[in-house]
């Protein structure tokens, strides 16, 4: 058995690979009243859009059901969910706002 005195031993510096953590897409879903201004405002509140890009991403929720707010890891977009789903119920809207692993 080798020591680590022993000059024949050649040691190899293994590097440790990490995966990067899955990201989860957050996104809100469209419904018949939640007003356009209030999802405008919650991307802008809580996704830090400007006004332009916030009204863009509203749009497509209104047309197509469904919008992508951003991508985040998982217990980023946990907290989003959580805090759009709470001020949209504070302020009595039925807006959703979901996860999925991307």
């Amino acid at each position: 058995m080798a020591t680590s005195r022993d000059p024949s031993t050649v040691l190899e510096k293994k590097e440790a690979r990490l995966k990067p953590p899955p990201m989860y897409e957050v996104a809100l879903l469209n419904d018949d009243y939640t007003p356009m201004e209030f999802v405008v405002g919650v991307l802008q509140k809580f996704f830090g859009m400007g006004r332009e890009k916030a009204t863009q991403v509203m749009l497509k929720v209104h047309r197509d059901g469904r919008g992508v707010c951003g991508l985040y890891p998982k217990d980023v977009a946990a907290t989003k969910v959580e805090q759009v789903s709470g001020y949209s119920r504070q302020h009595q809207h039925p807006l959703q706002c979901v996860m999925e692993e991307a």
